[in-house]
């Protein structure tokens, strides 16, 4: 066994990087991308079906929308559909409605996503806005209904 591993080492035709070779996650890429008509719908969704990986694409025309599904990368998506079609691709920024804590909130509310939509905050100075301080928290409680120990003069 010792002989045939030091043999089996020097007629290794991998190169050594084989076993160190990260493969690709299957993923969801979402895009968005302004789609007018029928042809533009085409146009997009054969720049994205040549790329190496990409097992299926759906194309939502009123959304504006374009989902990948393969082993890509969001990067490379974007810019493929960029310079095949020359429109302005950007990886989808909206959010379902129920998700967000506070959807109207300035910052969250956005007038062009589509129905049940609403941009996604990351910004953490977006997040604070709607939310209360302490201070107001301990004044809006103290008269509320459910505490009936909170106001002696009720």
């Amino acid at each position: 066994m010792g002989v045939v591993d030091h043999f089996s080492h020097y007629f290794d035709c991998s190169h050594g990087s084989s076993k160190l070779k990260k493969r690709r996650q299957l993923q969801t890429v979402e895009v968005k991308v302004r789609i007018d008509c029928e042809g533009c719908e085409r146009k997009v969704k054969r720049a994205v079906e040549g790329m190496k990986g990409v097992k299926q694409v759906d194309v939502e025309r009123k959304a504006n929308k374009v989902t990948v599904v393969g082993y890509v990368e969001p990067s490379k998506v974007v810019s493929r559909i960029a310079h095949r079609t020359g429109k302005k691709a950007e990886i989808w920024p909206y959010v379902p409605y129920d998700v967000v804590a506070h959807p109207y909130a300035p910052g969250v509310y956005d007038r062009k996503a589509p129905a049940g939509y609403v941009r996604r905050a990351d910004d953490p100075q977006v997040s604070q806005i709607a939310r209360a301080s302490s201070f107001e928290v301990r004044y809006t409680t103290a008269f509320s209904d459910e505490n009936a120990q909170a106001c002696a003069i009720m």
